[in-house]
This record gives structure tokens, C-alpha cells and sequence, in this order.
């Protein structure tokens, strides 16, 4: 599985598709967040969709900083 980690073709393609799997995580987490709020849940659940939205925001970043380092052809 070394060809995903490369900054061949397939490796590009890889880090592209987890970018956009972190992009459409983003949609859940606004969405959960949408819903709780709809629904007037309690207090605490903020936490669990702020958590979930600041984790994805990480996830999203480094993927993008993955995919711009195989571009630019160093890792």
C-alpha cells in the first residue's frame, strides 16, 4: 500500500478522495449540529457537535497540507 503515500498518481488520487470524505464530514457535522439545535436538546450536546465540527476542520486541514506536499512532489 506504499503507492498511497507516494506523490505518484495514485497517491494524488488517494489524497484527493480522503479530501473530499473530510469535506462531506463537514455537511454531518452542520447538520447534527442543525438538528440538535431543531430539537432543543440539552446544553452539553453543543460540545459534542463543536468537538466534532473542530476535528474535522483538523482532519480537512492536514489532508489538504498531504495533498499539496504530493503535488509540489516532496512528502
Amino acid at each position: 500500500m506504499s503507492f498511497i503515500h507516494s506523490s505518484g498518481p495514485m497517491g494524488i488520487a488517494f489524497s484527493a478522495f480522503v479530501v473530499v470524505i473530510a469535506a462531506l464530514n463537514l455537511v454531518l457535522d452542520f447538520d447534527f449540529i442543525e438538528t440538535a439545535s431543531e430539537q432543543n436538546l440539552p446544553r452539553y450536546m453543543e460540545w459534542y457537535g463543536a468537538f466534532g465540527l473542530v476535528v474535522t476542520l483538523v482532519w480537512l486541514y492536514l489532508e489538504i497540507l498531504r495533498l499539496l506536499a504530493k503535488l509540489r512532489g516532496r512528502r
